[in-house]
């Protein structure tokens, strides 16, 4: 079933429709609510732990479940601008640190990936107990938006859920790798492994000789580190089979679920080729783009502007299920 639903055409600053920019001030500077989360620990099926925070509403009639992305959590400015606004929708906000990205490195030789599916068939059903009878809204951004549309395409008579919506995912995970290789790309890619290459140092404290730790260190792109690294851990024959099993985009007309699909055309991480055409959907799945917004930005707003829209457009579709 499509939702009928309304909303505002995006529209943003003169000075933010430079995509490196919007990204940039988006992740690391437009003004954003703080949340005080509340937080509470897990047991996974494998014996590992999971940091979830969360917020509730007193009158809550449904729950949103925030996904993040690469090098993200729940302190991600994306992650607080939607809860903020969930909240005084009357939502429960639910989102989990996915492992290693709360803190504490997790304690099993593995850590989260961008194909780790898996771990919502689990997770899930957990947070569906824990608030029996409120419809369940997942929201995955970027990475967390490619493992949202996997799980979703591998469970096409999932009930648990009401409807989903991914923000930015990197459907094609090879050809957003190669993109984070060039020109001003190669920023991101610096700030991520500046970040990733301290947890692959504890993992190989945790579990000497799992993974060649030097070259791991050494590595000067997300090829070299997930071929490296994150392929070895986690069970891949290598970089380019752990993109090609993980990556979302081939299943898209498997999803049966209700779905929401937001890319911004001058995404500079996903290039513009990458967004599905809708012959590439299924009918349970609507597509918006946005002519700017970077990679996960959408800063509306005169300066210093709100991450306001992608919430706002969100609360608007979840609602629309109970019209």
């Amino acid at each position: 079933m499509m939702s009928n639903f309304s909303f505002e055409h995006f529209t943003t600053s003169w000075w933010l429709k430079q995509p490196h920019i919007h990204t940039i001030y988006g992740a690391r500077y437009v003004p954003c609510p703080h949340i005080p989360w509340l937080r509470k620990t897990v047991t996974t099926p494998d014996h590992d732990f999971l940091d979830i925070d969360y917020m509730e509403h007193p009158n809550a009639q449904a729950i949103v479940v925030l996904i993040h992305g690469l090098e993200g959590n729940s302190q991600s400015r994306y992650i607080r601008s939607l809860a903020h606004t969930a909240i005084q929708a009357g939502f429960h906000v639910v989102a989990p640190n996915l492992r290693g990205c709360s803190g504490q490195i997790n304690h099993m030789p593995r850590l989260y990936h961008a194909g780790d599916s898996k771990e919502l068939d689990w997770l899930i059903p957990l947070i569906s107990k824990s608030y029996p009878d409120l419809p369940i809204f997942i929201v995955g951004f970027s990475l967390g938006a490619n493992i949202l549309l996997k799980w979703l395409s591998e469970n096409p008579t999932i009930s648990s859920i009401n409807a989903a919506i991914a923000i930015a995912p990197p459907l094609d995970l090879e050809t957003v790798a190669a993109t984070l290789n060039q020109g001003f790309n190669r920023v991101y890619t610096y700030h991520f492994l500046s970040t990733l290459k301290p947890k692959a140092r504890l993992k190989a404290k945790q579990f000497p000789g799992l993974f060649d730790l030097k070259k791991v260190l050494a590595a000067k792109n997300m090829f070299e580190f997930d071929e490296y690294f994150m392929a070895p851990l986690h069970g891949f024959k290598g970089a380019r089979d752990y993109w090609h099993q993980s990556s979302a985009g081939p299943h898209l007309n498997s999803i049966s679920i209700p779905t929401l699909l937001v890319m911004s055309e001058d995404d500079p991480f996903i290039p513009s080729h990458l967004i599905p055409h809708h012959s590439q959907l299924s009918h349970s799945t609507q597509l918006i783009t946005t002519q700017y917004g970077g990679h996960v930005g959408f800063v509306n707003g005169r300066f210093p502007g709100f991450l306001q829209w992608i919430p706002d457009i969100i609360m608007s579709y979840c609602k629309s299920f109970n019209d």
